[in-house]
């Protein structure tokens, strides 16, 4: 009795190394312009050519400004990133989606959109959120600059197989609730070391109910609990979602795929190295209040205080509360905020976009607020003209700005000032994450919305009521 990555990374076992790593089959190796320039490089040094370039597709994305993108970029430490990737990728004869070509975003987010992505693969990247392509039905894990010229040079990687972990999440989410709650709350219980050595799989059936962008949400977030990564089983809507994208299979190609991918489940008495239940009727809208993905809470809620806590754990617990400017016991609703961000490869896709639209309609933005929406890929921008969300954002007094990570880390222009509060639905509010100084909320995107509108964070079910 097997589990699903079981059956996954077996299929992909080159050579077993006794009391050693396993040699592991990578199928897709996805480069930005961050952690591959030492990649190549080393590939330089040693008079190496790619393996099997074919399976290897590089865009930029960190660095890359979510404005004028038909400029030059300005910084020049992003714009030498950016352009050394492209030249990497074409000395080495590699797939490259460069700035403002359509393909081009952030890179987990293009991965699966254009059916690069797909269920049973093995799937690396040097970024530690490629857990996201999981959600597909994948093994997926961000891996360190060494071991990205290792799959060059190989395409395959030397690992230790990492222990397995079910969480299961039963029952209806609530109305207000989405995908990225479920995962705030999640990490909540599990802090940020609880799946550490682990590879998850999302099972249940709030996880079964899950819009493909949803899936993605949920598996992007893995690796905040300290996971290998995280994964979902594919089922029809996985297909629905895969079907007559670019590079999905096509026709018989297509239905032979598909009995395939109807395989990839755990068998029924799969065992699992640790199974953790949660029930969906129990998460509201939520948020965080530290400085780590952990330390979240229902919106309704108060911050924890510090009772129980050893010397140790509260004088780092404290620490936390003060670069955040908030103290034990405090409710955050009414805070006033300055800054709002809807974007990254956590909430960056076109249903993001929806659910922030639907919330914002009919209302405006408040006055203070520095609201920055960045749709993840020159395909969700397309999307969002195409459903006339663009118009909605308009009315309501927000911009749109062009793809690429932005606001999530501070690796580009869009940067938070220092002592801001950010209400942000990205995936890390580490202390200087999103900019010297800044301090970070973490939101799904109807939270968001309702932050940006009022100035203040606020219950988006209460908007939702009028």
């Amino acid at each position: 009795m097997n589990t699903l990555f079981d059956k996954i990374w077996d299929a992909h076992v080159v050579t077993l190394i006794e009391e050693g790593p396993t040699q592991v089959y990578i199928d897709r190796l996805y480069c930005h312009e961050v952690t591959s320039p030492q990649a190549f490089e080393g590939m330089r040094a040693r008079g190496l050519k790619c393996f099997r370039p074919e399976k290897i597709y590089c865009m930029p994305d960190h660095n890359t400004p979510t404005h004028d993108q038909d400029k030059p970029i300005e910084d020049p430490v992003s714009k030498k990133q950016v352009d050394t990737l492209a030249k990497n990728a074409e000395e080495f004869g590699l797939t490259h989606y460069g700035m403002l070509n359509e393909r081009n975003g952030i890179i987990h987010v293009v991965g699966p959109e254009r059916g690069l992505t797909l269920p049973g693969m093995t799937i690396v990247c040097g970024d530690s959120h490629t857990s996201t392509h999981g959600a597909v039905g994948a093994i997926a894990f961000g891996i360190g600059t060494s071991e990205v010229e290792m799959v060059m040079a190989s395409q395959c990687i030397l690992q230790s197989r990492p222990k397995t972990m079910r969480i299961s999440v039963e029952g209806e989410l609530k109305s207000g609730v989405t995908a990225k709650d479920l995962a705030l709350y999640v990490m909540s219980k599990m802090t940020t070391s609880g799946a550490t050595g682990y590879f998850i799989e999302y099972a249940g059936s709030a996880v079964r109910n899950l819009s493909m962008e949803g899936r993605l949400t949920l598996c992007n977030l893995s690796i905040e609990m300290g996971a290998r990564g995280g994964m979902i089983a594919p089922d029809e809507v996985t297909f629905a979602y895969l079907e007559g994208r670019e590079n999905s299979p096509k026709g018989a190609d297509w239905d032979q795929a598909v009995a395939y991918w109807k395989t990839l489940k755990s068998d029924e008495h799969a065992q699992f190295d640790k199974e953790i239940i949660f029930e969906a009727a129990d998460i509201e809208p939520m948020i965080t209040y530290g400085t780590n993905p952990g330390m979240g809470m229902g919106i309704t809620q108060h911050i924890p205080l510090t009772d129980g806590m050893d010397e140790v754990a509260k004088t780092t617990y404290l620490k936390s509360l003060e670069y955040m400017g908030f103290e034990p016991g405090e409710c955050l609703l009414g805070k006033q905020i300055d800054y709002v961000f809807l974007g990254s490869c956590t909430n960056g896709r076109i249903e993001d976009f929806r659910a922030f639209a639907s919330l914002v309609k009919g209302r405006r933005k408040a006055e203070h607020v520095v609201a920055w929406l960045v749709p993840g890929s020159w395909m969700v921008d397309a999307q969002i003209r195409e459903e006339g969300l663009d118009k909605i954002f308009e009315a309501a007094g927000f911009e749109l700005r062009q793809p690429g990570c932005s606001a999530c880390l501070a690796m580009n222009d869009d940067k938070i000032p220092a002592g801001k509060y950010a209400v942000s639905t990205s995936n890390r509010n580490f202390e200087g994450r999103q900019g010297p100084g800044a301090r970070t909320i973490l939101a799904g995107p109807l939270v968001a919305a309702a932050a940006a509108v009022t100035g203040v964070i606020t219950d988006p079910r209460e908007m939702m009521k009028s």
